[in-house]
């Protein structure tokens, strides 16, 4: 199971909903192709513990609102190195 479509199910479990198609894609923190997406909730159906066990033992990605905040700087930094280039 991808480890991004893992993590949006482990949230998704955490808040107490359940994980469909839409909802883990929403929490998705990278794009994933819709097959992936579809794949680990088959997973997920067919052994929910995977999802709590594995979630234990890896390590906690930043969260959400965090890597937003780093692909935002990266795009700011790239602007300002562009602009810089153009003097």
């Amino acid at each position: 199971m991808h480890p991004a479509a893992q993590q949006a199910i482990s949230i998704l479990l955490a808040e107490g909903k359940t994980p469909t198609v839409a909802t883990v894609k929403a929490k998705l923190t990278e794009p994933l192709p819709m097959p992936v997406i579809i794949a680990a909730l088959a997973a997920y159906k067919n052994n929910p513990d995977a999802i709590t066990q594995s979630a234990t033992i890896s390590a906690p990605e930043p969260t959400e609102p965090q890597n937003q905040l780093d692909r935002i700087e990266a795009k700011l930094d790239r602007l300002l190195a562009l602009l810089e280039e153009k003097k």
